[in-house]
């Protein structure tokens, strides 16, 4: 890791953390934690917040550790939460991770495109649950108590079905989506207003979380754990990467590349929607992925 990085995870910083009961939010929070920073966990799950507090963080040295039960969703609980966080810790956040996410399903007897609630939900969450943060903590990042400009840092958890988009659940793909152009532009204003603030696009591959749990038992050969994410984005963080674009077991930074960059193709091709995954495209798919060149962007980088 670069010794930026390391500023970031350092004693005493403190890092503010939403999603952080379970999954990669409790990964990045060990991670956090084993480096001696104040954390700041929240999420929706009171119960299974107080278990992991008691559990994996018990109180050392000077480290203060406190959690707060939110909804993400709700801009009047992040409006009421936050002159708490910065009344408690008035020199700021060094390290802001906005990680919530939910999957919901049409009620029973509609489809996607007959249940408008479906929408709401999944855009309360996974979009606004990111917006309603920044609203009200981006301030701590950025102004208060960093007078010598100390390296911080923000990340925003995405998601790969927000950028190669498959079909079967296109609110949470549009959700994802919205987060993705919500980074990119957070990025592009901290690099005028806050240079010492980096910004980050956490896209895991394939995790073995709580979203996964009820469908398999244990760990499928092919997911990576989310400690595997985590050593993979603070590498990253390290390489000052934007997009932290993570593989599997099952998929490679090569092949998430190739399908990222046909999707894109599908717009600038002028052909059909989705192509991966049309009946009468398969064949064309198969033969032009085999055909998708990563040379000329590799000369980019």
């Amino acid at each position: 890791m670069t010794p930026a990085t390391l500023s970031i995870f350092r004693k005493g910083a403190t890092a503010l953390i939403t999603g952080a009961a379970s999954g990669i939010g409790l990964a990045t929070a060990q991670r956090c934690y084993s480096h001696g920073m104040n954390l700041v966990l929240l999420d929706r799950d009171a119960t299974r917040l107080s278990q992991i507090t008691k559990h994996h963080f018990p109180p050392e040295g000077t480290s203060t550790i406190t959690t707060h039960v939110i909804d993400v969703s709700s801009r009047l609980e992040w409006q009421q939460l936050a002159p708490q966080i910065k009344s408690s810790h008035p020199q700021g956040i060094d390290f802001l991770m906005l990680n919530a996410g939910a999957g919901f399903t049409p009620q029973e007897g509609k489809t996607f495109w007959d249940d408008a609630e479906y929408f709401e939900k999944t855009f309360a969450v996974n979009t606004l649950g990111y917006t309603n943060g920044l609203a009200a903590l981006l301030d701590s990042v950025i102004t208060v108590d960093n007078k010598n400009e100390a390296e911080r840092a923000i990340v925003l958890t995405g998601s790969k079905q927000g950028i190669t988009n498959p079909p079967s659940n296109p609110a949470y793909n549009a959700s994802k989506a919205a987060v993705r152009t919500i980074a990119e532009h957070l990025s592009f204003d901290m690099a005028k207003a806050a240079p010492n603030v980096s910004v980050h696009l956490l896209i895991p591959g394939w995790t073995y979380t709580g979203f996964h749990t009820a469908a398999f038992r244990e760990k499928p050969a092919g997911a990576w754990m989310p400690e595997e994410v985590v050593d993979f984005m603070v590498e990253k963080m390290a390489e000052k990467r934007f997009y932290i674009l993570c593989p599997d077991n099952e998929v490679s930074e090569e092949l998430d590349r190739k399908r990222i960059l046909w999707t894109t193709s599908d717009l600038v091709e002028g052909r059909p929607p989705l192509t991966r995954w049309r009946e009468d495209w398969k064949e064309k798919v198969r033969v032009g992925m085999e055909h998708v060149s990563l040379n000329g962007m590799d000369k980019l980088n």
